[in-house]
Parts: structure tokens; sequence; C-alpha cells
């Protein structure tokens, strides 16, 4: 059954079989939880966000209707965090400042933490859609064609959208460590 494609895997459980939901899970789980994690910058709430989107993909599954299911659940996941990030605004600031080195950096030797919290300090000045795109594209993997369905756009305009997030990151980066 993990021969299945994510699919062929979501048309199974929009058809009610929700024990196929579980192969799902442990797929994009982290990925997800990663998301959040890099857009919030807090465990707790990207483990709820996480949470919150495998809620939704049950409580939706009969809308699910074939294309690309990484595109789907990507879509509920930036949904989610428009509805958490409208409701939370006043909350951002904190929410920004907390937990700057995520797991993963944890075991970078010091030399790289420092740059590493600079990259990170840099990426949370960015617009909210900026971060987005650098998040799902250079930390998640998603290709352009599928940003472009997630966004609404098209795969050339992410692709320049994206390029010019880049720019506006490495700017940022490099005035932090001059400051």
């Amino acid at each position: 059954m993990k021969n299945l494609t994510d699919e062929e895997l979501m048309l199974l459980v929009a058809n009610g079989d929700l024990e196929k939901l579980s192969i799902i899970f442990d797929r994009y789980h982290l990925r997800i939880y990663n998301f959040f994690k890099k857009m919030l910058r807090d465990k707790t709430i990207s483990e709820d966000l996480t949470q919150e989107v495998f809620i939704k993909i049950l409580k939706y599954k009969s809308s699910y209707k074939s294309g690309n299911f990484a595109s789907w659940i990507f879509t509920i996941a930036r949904n989610i965090f428009t509805s958490h990030y409208q409701k939370n605004k006043k909350e951002r600031a904190n929410i920004i400042n907390d937990d700057l080195i995520s797991s993963n950096e944890e075991i970078a030797s010091e030399g790289n933490k420092e740059a590493i919290e600079h990259l990170q300090k840099s990426l949370q000045q960015l617009s909210i859609s900026d971060r987005e795109l650098i998040v799902m594209h250079r930390y998640q993997g998603i290709n352009y064609e599928q940003i472009a369905e997630i966004l609404g756009s098209s795969a050339g305009a992410i692709k320049v959208k994206t390029h010019r997030a880049l720019k506006k990151l490495k700017n940022m980066y490099f005035q932090t460590i001059e400051g």
C-alpha cells in the first residue's frame, strides 16, 4: 500500500478508506510542520496548525478531486496560516522573536549558529508573501509549478517573485551582519 501515490491514497481516503490517511500523515506531517515553523518560529503553534491541516483534510476529504496532492495540502496549510496570521497580528512581534534556532540548526557548529541566526532574523524581516515563497521553495523543496498552483499564479511569475525575494533576503542578511 505504501507504493501508492499521494493522489491515489487521497482518493481512497475521499472514498472512505480513512486508514490510508495515516500513510499521508507519515509522508507530509514533517513537511507541513516545517513550513509553519519557518513561517511562525513557534514550535507549539506549528504543531497545532499542522494538526489542523490534517483535521481539515479529514473534514473536507470529499472536496479532493484528484490533481496534485502536494499542491492541495499546501494550499490548505497556507490558508490555515493566513487565518492564524490574521487572528494574531498583534502577537506577531513576540512570535517572530521566539525560538530563533530550529532543531535542525542546533546541530550546526558555533560559527554556523551565528550565521543561521542572522539568516533567520533576515527571513523574519521579509514580507509574509516573500517569506512564504522562500520557505516553500528553498526549505520545503516545492517546485515553481506547484507553488504557482498553490498561490493561483503562473510558474514564471513565481520564479521571478522568488528570485526577487531571495535578493531581498540577501540584502537584509548582509545589513544585519554589518549592523
